[in-house]
């Protein structure tokens, strides 16, 4: 064993002394910090330095980014046992220390640095193998289409990664082969001699190298030639002629095919056609829809027609395209069309002026008071002969002439508000058409309903003997409209005469107590009346009874019978309401 490791160190001197590498052409030297540089791609086992220590250093020991790749043997001697790949680490660092027979640092560490130099062993590559790019018909020589860019991984500014451009190949070759260029160094492709014509070639391939001083790569570029809207849209015939229509035709129909073409790239924007009505149509009646794979325009009534308004129309179209059209070109007369529409009369029913009428009165008007008025015209100017219809309650007339709406009855807005009827408008003469209306009627509350008990109290008794005085509820209400926060009634016996048996207590604006001040009643019934104001404008009041309740009290007499006790009960007697 020691006899190998004495020939290998040998080899490894031998090697040391043809091809090492140091600094200052010096091979061996004193433990300190060094520099080294090294050519990536060098054949291994390559001897760098060979580093002495002072005794008692028997060994060295190397540590730091080593990669496996660099070794120091015992003697010191310091070498790489792989080739180097700047591209994977250009700066190796380093540290070298002497041990003794222990094992124990005697000297260092001290930095080593191991600097790779490129060599040029990469290829140059591109980020696609192909590309695409467009460049717009008659566009001027020298507009740029794109700029490609390579990538070399050998040391940047150097000779190693310093990249030229050039076109390999056009195809196809027409009109002419060279139209397009790239700058060498840049990678800007541009184009070249003359400007391009799609209808003449739609699409061109390049085929572009890029080069280093040693290696060659490829790729492929497509470039699409764009069209431009620099044709107008032209129509088949400048005059469609008259068109002669009734004023009741139905909205939608079509009612004329109009055609213009467009030489520009078929199902792009520059030849798309839009019509549009430039002149003649200020109320929108008509519209045009275009089909979109023939550039077909249908002409349809999107509102009714009318003879009292427009009985002959002048209709001017414009035929344009989508896309704006490119500098210097611009529409003309072959881009314009017209014809001429005629509307026929026809017989129509009067129109209203409002859908829904709406007239508001109070509830206690004078019969015979104007609450509201209507209004309609008809389109040929024929007299209208107004009349009612759903006056279930027989409180409206209607002037036939005028429109007006006159009350005949009281109104009642409890019975129904608003009040709604409907309105006919009949043609005198003609064909004596008629059309409907609404009319709304609102009536205005006024305080026309006396207060009154909110249901009947029966079936509710005091027994006699009182032990105690008591007490019974009741609530109150009318048929007025009150507002959010309800009715706001006051409450007080109907006659001072019952003012030594009973009390009323106001409890809030609709409930009150009738209570008994005493208990010493005789057995029999009672009527107490009640008088209930509601404070309204003019102010109301009713005077009610609440028999069954506290105003008929009973009396049940217990009396002994055969040791068991008999109960004998008299039902309270009914006594409707008192109203005012």
């Amino acid at each position: 064993m020691i006899l190998q490791a004495h020939l290998h160190s040998l080899c490894l001197l031998m090697l040391y002394l043809a091809t090492g590498y140091g600094q200052e052409g010096k091979f061996s030297g004193p433990l300190k910090p060094m520099t080294f540089s090294i050519y990536e791609g060098q054949e291994p086992s390559q001897i760098i330095f060979q580093f002495k220590a002072n005794p008692p250093a028997v060994t060295f020991e190397l540590t730091g980014e080593t990669d496996n790749i660099f070794v120091i043997e015992r003697e010191g001697l310091l070498y790489y046992n792989r080739a180097l790949d700047r591209e994977t680490r250009s700066t190796h660092n380093l540290q070298v220390a002497a041990l003794d027979a222990n094992g124990i640092i005697v000297e260092g560490p001290v930095p080593i640095t191991i600097k790779v130099k490129d060599i040029n062993d990469n290829r140059p590559t591109f980020l696609q193998s192909k590309y695409e790019g467009s460049v717009r018909q008659n566009s001027r020589p020298g507009n740029s289409i794109g700029t490609l860019t390579a990538h070399d991984r050998d040391e940047e500014n150097t000779a190693n990664s310093f990249l030229n451009y050039r076109i390999v190949e056009q195809t196809p070759k027409l009109p002419m082969d060279g139209l397009f260029l790239i700058q060498t160094y840049a990678g800007m492709l541009q184009l070249a001699k003359q400007s391009l014509k799609k209808q003449d070639t739609p699409q061109y391939n390049l085929t572009i190298e890029v080069s280093d001083k040693d290696f060659k790569t490829l790729c492929f570029v497509q470039i699409n030639v764009i069209d431009i809207n620099d044709q107008i849209p032209i129509f088949e015939k400048s005059d469609y002629g008259n068109l002669t229509l009734a004023e009741d035709t139905n909205i939608g129909s079509t009612i004329l095919t109009i055609q213009a073409t467009d030489a520009d790239e078929p199902f792009t924007g520059s030849s798309k056609i839009l019509y549009h009505i430039i002149k003649g149509d200020s109320e929108g009646r008509l519209g045009v829809d275009t089909d979109p794979h023939t550039n077909t325009g249908y002409v349809i009534i999107k509102k009714p027609l009318d003879f009292e308004t427009a009985a002959v129309s002048n209709i001017v179209f414009k035929a344009e395209n989508p896309e704006p059209l490119v500098f210097g070109v611009k529409y003309n007369a072959s881009s314009f069309a017209k014809f001429t529409l005629i509307v026929t009369d026809v017989n129509e029913a009067p129109q209203f002026s409002q859908h829904v009428f709406q007239a508001k009165v109070s509830e206690d008007v004078a019969i015979g008071t104007k609450v509201g008025n209507v209004t309609a015209k008809d389109p040929e100017g024929l007299d209208i002969s107004y009349s009612l219809r759903g006056d279930t309650r027989g409180w409206l007339k209607i002037d036939h002439v005028t429109g007006e709406i006159f009350s005949v009855a009281p109104l009642d807005r409890e019975a129904g508000s608003p009040y709604r009827v409907q309105v006919v408008a009949t043609e005198v003469g003609g064909s004596s058409l008629s059309s409907v209306s609404e009319f709304h009627l609102i009536l205005m509350d006024v305080n026309d309903n006396p207060p009154r008990l909110a249901k009947d109290y029966t079936g509710l008794f005091f027994c006699h003997p009182l032990s105690a005085p008591g007490s019974l509820i009741f609530e109150a209400t009318d048929d007025d409209q009150h507002l959010f926060r309800g009715p706001h009634f006051t409450f007080s016996l109907g006659s001072g005469s019952l003012q030594n048996d009973w009390e009323v207590s106001k409890i809030n604006g609709t409930h009150a107590r009738l209570s008994t001040r005493h208990t010493e009643f005789e057995e029999r019934e009672y009527v107490v009346l009640i008088r209930i104001n509601d404070g309204g404008r003019p102010p109301l009041e009713g005077i009610v009874s609440l028999p069954g309740i506290i105003l008929a009290v009973v009396f049940i007499r217990i009396k002994k019978d055969k040791g068991k006790d008999n109960v004998e009960s008299a039902q309270a007697s009914e006594v409707k309401p008192l109203r005012s």
